[in-house]
């Protein structure tokens, strides 16, 4: 079955898709590239202050109207949860954690600076998540420019899955993402990849990465 874990299809909740209408034209391109499922994935950080109560009214609501619409794709909701300390905490102490085909939770590091973390330790946290039976997910590490190779790995040690961005394959973020992932994938570190989807940008950059005879994968560790 092809599986995507991590979309921004949901409308209004943060830097993805800004409306119904927007979210109709993301989900339809994606069930056209072939994807069956896909999961809504909100940011949950200290700019998008998303609740699994703000996220299950608008995802309620994007499912009725794919419906309406005959889109034919499968929803699911989770969140990404982004390690800071203005909201991780809170998710850990009020259970928030929507588990991603009942075992994955997308762990996001800070984008650009490594010190919005905070005091808050990567590999503590994953560790937690593990101790509670689920599986962190570690998503587009091609994108963090400042993770070391020692702490990637010791992240991997620690059981975390890498997920990378089909988006960074086409070149969506640049020649040095492209690079990572691409060392990434050729090193066998790459678990399962997803398309991030925010908006019609990502829709032209992937869409005509597909285009190019580039497949979309299986999502294999959902079966395992």
């Amino acid at each position: 079955m092809f599986i995507d874990l991590h979309s921004h299809i949901l409308p209004g909740l943060d830097d993805g898709a800004t409306c119904m209408e927007d979210t109709v034209m993301l989900a339809s391109a994606m069930k056209e590239w072939g994807f069956e499922r896909v999961t809504c994935t909100p940011h949950i950080t200290n700019k998008w202050r998303n609740t699994p109560e703000t996220i299950r009214r608008a995802f309620e609501m994007t499912r009725e109207e794919l419906d309406r619409k005959g889109v034919g794709l499968d929803i699911t909701m989770s969140a990404e949860y982004r390690l800071v300390p203005q909201t991780w905490p809170e998710v850990l102490k009020k259970n928030w954690l929507m588990p991603i085909e009942d075992r994955f939770i997308l762990m996001e590091l800070p984008i650009f600076d490594p010190t919005d973390i905070g005091d808050l330790n990567p590999l503590e946290e994953f560790r937690k998540v593990r101790s509670l039976g689920l599986i962190p997910l570690l998503p587009h590490p091609e994108r963090y420019f400042y993770l070391s190779e020692k702490e990637l790995m010791s992240y991997l040690e620690a059981g975390v899955l890498i997920q990378c961005n089909y988006g960074s394959f086409a070149g969506l973020y640049g020649d040095q993402a492209q690079a990572n992932a691409l060392s990434l994938q050729s090193r066998g570190l790459v678990s399962c990849y997803g398309t991030d989807m925010h908006n019609a940008h990502y829709v032209d950059v992937i869409g005509a990465w597909i285009s190019q005879g580039n497949p979309i994968r299986h999502l294999d560790i959902v079966q395992k």
